[in-house]
């Protein structure tokens, strides 16, 4: 894309162009479309449209995100990212002074900058699309340096912190501002949130002020590939992780490095999820991880929480290590509530790197909200106690209490003990939904013992699938290693 030069008698006339294109079935998963930017631009604004034509039942029909890469070039994981907002928006504009959200502010440099589509679903007719850019000259601004959250608050030492660590804004594709999110997040009784905006860092600094001694801000960001989305959780403020790739192009592991190295934890996000594209297909090697209930628990939260106790049994006949569970609300906007699920971290203090630390070793359990409080043990017969994620380095006949106190968890709940071999005791709560559940046991009869706490079955139990989850916790281990 070229624009002419400005007519001598108003060099500083702002310069558009409408440029349009086709796009078949099997196009690239992204295409570049240059904008040669000549000095004295002061902002660039973009705004496209694309055709939605009928298809047949049952065949996608079109979707095209968008984005933008300044003059440093779009290489894989390169520096030129200046902002995304997927299919979220049909219009954005930087400059140094500001951007719209999804977008990062500064300098409009003279030099070859990129739009990018990603046609996400093309329909069989192909897609047609039209981009306007529109430069606008003048002397450029100051970019605002961004501020970011501190990495602690103050908390309650050594305790369970409660927090939501998958959450959308204005800067990606959700309906809430960061002063909403954080409303909401003190209203649902957290402890710490974490930003993790579709493929874009601009949230990272758009919290000023929203923090305070009552509540952590982490960032981070949902990494959206075409193979499935993980959460990148506790990055440094402001590094950006490249979403461009596929699990065929052996790339996931290059930048899973690239989110530790940032100081993330690698959290594969919904794997069984519906949509198209969220499904994970890069596999488990490099999570730290997994998120297993993703808002309201469903058919595939099921099938995450089975994977994810297969993972659990080959640990425990020492086939590699285990990953922790953990869950988030994946809200956007009203009235998806945020907190339902949160995930429950035992942590030093309320700080990043303890929380982090907290969710590495399995420290943690998830609630549906902050009315629901459980405490999980396993003691021996001499008393030597084991919580979450520990271990009772017990004879393999040695008598063992696994015992569950849950409070606030409503009437007619149920408790399940599940082990390597599945389920092996379930009983029900009291009416008042709180009580105190023990059953005993060895090691060698189950290697593990985690705890779920559901709601009744739809069907009263007559499938013998059980109701959704209200509560569950990551695994007590049972026996010498």
């Amino acid at each position: 894309m070229s624009f002419a030069q400005a007519d001598e008698a108003d060099p500083g006339a702002d310069r558009s162009r409408t440029f349009s294109g086709h796009l078949p079935t099997g196009s690239p998963d992204f295409v570049y479309l240059p904008v040669e930017v000549p000095p004295g631009v002061r902002e660039i604004a973009v705004s496209y449209t694309y055709d939605k034509p009928t298809v047949p039942a049952g065949t996608q029909g079109n979707a095209c995100d968008i984005g933008i890469f300044d003059e440093r070039g779009t290489e894989l994981g390169g520096r030129g990212f200046r902002g995304w907002s997927g299919g979220a928006r049909t219009e954005f504009a930087i400059s140094a002074e500001e951007a719209t959200p999804g977008y990062l502010a500064g300098p409009v440099r003279a030099g070859t900058w990129h739009v990018v589509l990603g046609p996400y679903t093309v329909a069989p007719q192909g897609l047609d699309y039209k981009v306007t850019v529109t430069l606008r000259f003048g002397a450029p601004g100051t970019t605002p340096k961004p501020v970011y959250p501190p990495q602690r608050a103050k908390g309650r030492g050594r305790a369970w912190y409660r927090g939501d660590s998958h959450l959308h804004t204005v800067h990606s594709d959700g309906k809430r501002t960061p002063a909403e999110l954080a409303a909401a997040a003190r209203a649902a009784g957290l402890d710490f949130i974490t930003t993790t905006e579709h493929n874009t860092t601009s949230a990272h600094g758009a919290f000023e002020g929203l923090w305070g001694d009552d509540l952590l801000i982490i960032t981070g960001e949902e990494i959206t590939t075409r193979n499935g989305h993980v959460v990148a959780l506790g990055i440094a403020p402001g590094t950006f992780i490249d979403w461009r790739y596929r699990a065929r192009d052996n790339r996931f592991g290059q930048f899973a490095r690239k989110i530790r190295q940032a100081g993330g934890l690698v959290i594969p996000a919904h794997p069984h999820g519906t949509c198209v594209g969220c499904n994970w297909k890069f596999g488990f090697n490099e999570a730290d991880a997994v998120e297993v209930w993703n808002a309201d628990f469903g058919p595939d939260d099921e099938a995450t929480v089975l994977e994810w106790d297969n993972t659990l049994v080959a640990a425990a006949r020492g086939d590699g290590r285990w990953l922790p569970a953990v869950g988030n609300s994946d809200a956007h906007r009203e009235p998806q509530p945020v907190g339902l699920p949160q995930t429950v971290v035992l942590a030093d203090d309320l700080s990043r790197a303890a929380l982090q630390d907290g969710i590495r070793a399995g420290r943690c359990w998830i609630a549906e909200s902050s009315e629901v409080d459980l405490a999980f043990e396993a003691v021996d017969g001499r008393g030597t106690h084991a919580g979450i994620a520990d271990r009772l380095a017990v004879a393999p006949d040695a008598s063992v209490t696994v015992r569950l106190k849950v409070t606030g968890a409503g009437a007619g709940r149920q408790v399940r003990f599940i082990t390597d071999q599945g389920p092996l005791y379930t009983t029900t709560l009291p009416a008042s939904g709180s009580g105190t559940v023990e059953w005993t046991t060895t090691p060698s009869y189950a290697a593990y013992v985690r705890a779920e706490v559901r709601h009744p079955a739809s069907d009263g139990g007559a499938s013998g699938i059980p109701g959704p989850m209200v509560a569950l916790t990551n695994p007590i281990w049972l026996g010498q290693r």
